[in-house]
């Protein structure tokens, strides 16, 4: 299968195993948490267990590895003190993903709540480039991915031309792309349902970040309305979006280069799985 399609796996055991169990459950490219999502400090990375994640990917031909950034992180925050601790934290991500040979990292902005969506940006791009500095990311083909949100307030990436204008700064100094989320992108407003919609925000997409910045899709249906703005993930097809949509961004060849991870519920045992199988059912299907 030439897709790139997997799911949010965990870590148990080791971070390498994510990789067996990608292909137990069908995947060919996986998501992970390099450490915990909810927690400031975070462990070295085992070498061997780093060793073992590359020869496995390699004879498994398992890829790419996303890694999502912790949930704590907020590099446009306007406490000096979170921000500082935002930068070490992600600095530590960008260390962790480099030393498992990830090629993308996964970053949501963040929240600009006290400041103005200007200065928002700014601070984001400075605390990145801040983060980054030194770290030996030539010639791997490690990317941050930046994320779309779901649109409250304050969240900085709830649109579209959010994401590309903070991407747009960071190109000089860092190797920037871009993650849309389908849930994050239907509660924050876009129409991706209805074919004349989908149509619409493919022309956004275009004229914003572009499609070739796409690297990753996170494919989640949603419990909530569109326009909504609540982040509340759904199986693939059981929510307000429907399966249509998902059939129609991994059969678009604009997005022939991204991969489709899901990250979804894990309501019963085998959820990832049967999420997997969803997304491939829909590849090259009328």
């Amino acid at each position: 299968m030439s897709k790139r399609i997997g799911v949010h796996l965990g870590t148990a055991g080791g971070a390498s195993n994510a990789v067996e169990r990608a292909r137990e459950i069908g995947a060919n490219t996986f998501q992970i948490f390099s450490s915990s999502p909810r927690m400031w400090r975070a462990p070295k990375v085992d070498p061997r267990q780093a060793e073992r994640m590359k020869a496995l990917r390699a004879s498994l031909d398992v890829g790419p590895l996303v890694i999502h950034t912790s949930y704590l992180v907020n590099v446009c925050s306007q406490s000096d003190d979170v921000r500082q601790k935002s930068i070490e934290a992600f600095r530590g991500e960008i260390e962790r993903a480099l030393i498992l040979g990830a090629e993308y990292l996964v970053l949501h902005p963040g929240s600009w709540k006290g400041l103005t969506r200007d200065e928002g940006l700014k601070l984001a791009a400075e605390s990145i480039t801040h983060a980054i500095d030194g770290l030996p990311w030539h010639g791997t083909g490690f990317h941050i991915l930046i994320e779309n949100t779901a649109g409250a307030e304050f969240s900085l990436g709830g649109s579209f031309q959010q994401v590309a204008e903070l991407v747009v700064r960071l190109k000089p100094t860092a190797p920037v792309g871009v993650c849309l989320d389908t849930c994050h992108s239907h509660v924050a407003g876009y129409d991706m349902v209805s074919a004349e919609g989908y149509a619409e925000t493919m022309d956004q997409v275009a004229t914003t970040m572009g499609f070739g910045a796409v690297r990753v899709w996170h494919c989640n249906d949603a419990k909530s309305e569109r326009g909504s703005k609540l982040d509340r993930h759904e199986h693939i097809g059981q929510g307000t979006m429907g399966v249509e949509p998902f059939r129609r961004f991994v059969n678009d060849e604009r997005f022939a280069h991204s991969a489709f991870i899901a990250e979804t519920p894990v309501d019963e045992p085998g959820d990832e799985g049967r999420n997997v199988r969803v997304l491939k059912s829909l590849v090259n299907s009328a």
